[in-house]
């Protein structure tokens, strides 16, 4: 399975790129800060979606989404947390976020900063942002490939 993963749209139109790729996938994976529920509503309609809230997101989308889930794809458990606090302990509460539950993949958000890495067998996977031109040092979304067991995620930058 392919899944688009993206996180911290905050209310902005998705680039063509990033629509064209959702178009050609299996599934939509979000991770919060949509900031209005049409962004949600507008990538529901074109795929599949899981998705949790993130800290800038109101009770509108609090009431449809959960704050943390967890989700099987193929033989692979995929958590889903936006992430909380400054970007020096994102990681650790992210961590912790899922500590006693059995993930293979965390897929996180929260700092607009792109993260691809296996840390103690499990992959940590932050797509960035793809519409933040101020604070990411680029602008990104992600892809995750399941095969099996078997993970790969990939971090494409947008020009």
């Amino acid at each position: 399975m392919r899944l688009i993963v993206i996180s911290d749209t905050h209310s902005e139109d998705l680039p063509p790129l990033l629509i064209e790729d959702i178009k050609k996938s299996d599934l939509v994976v979000h991770v919060g800060d949509f900031c209005d529920i049409d962004v949600f509503h507008r990538l529901k309609a074109l795929k599949e979606i899981r998705a949790v809230y993130g800290n800038m997101d109101g009770l509108d989308l609090r009431g449809v989404l959960p704050r943390k889930a967890v989700f099987k794809c193929e033989d692979v458990m995929i958590g889903l947390f936006h992430g909380e606090g400054g970007p020096d302990k994102l990681l650790e509460k992210v961590r912790v976020a899922f500590g006693k539950e059995r993930v293979d993949v965390v897929v996180f958000g929260h700092s607009h900063e792109a993260f691809n890495q296996v840390i103690d067998g499990v992959l940590y996977f932050n797509p960035g942002s793809p519409t933040d031109t101020f604070r990411a040092p680029f602008r990104s979304y992600g892809v995750l490939e399941v095969r099996g067991k078997n993970v790969k995620g990939m971090i494409v930058k947008i020009k």
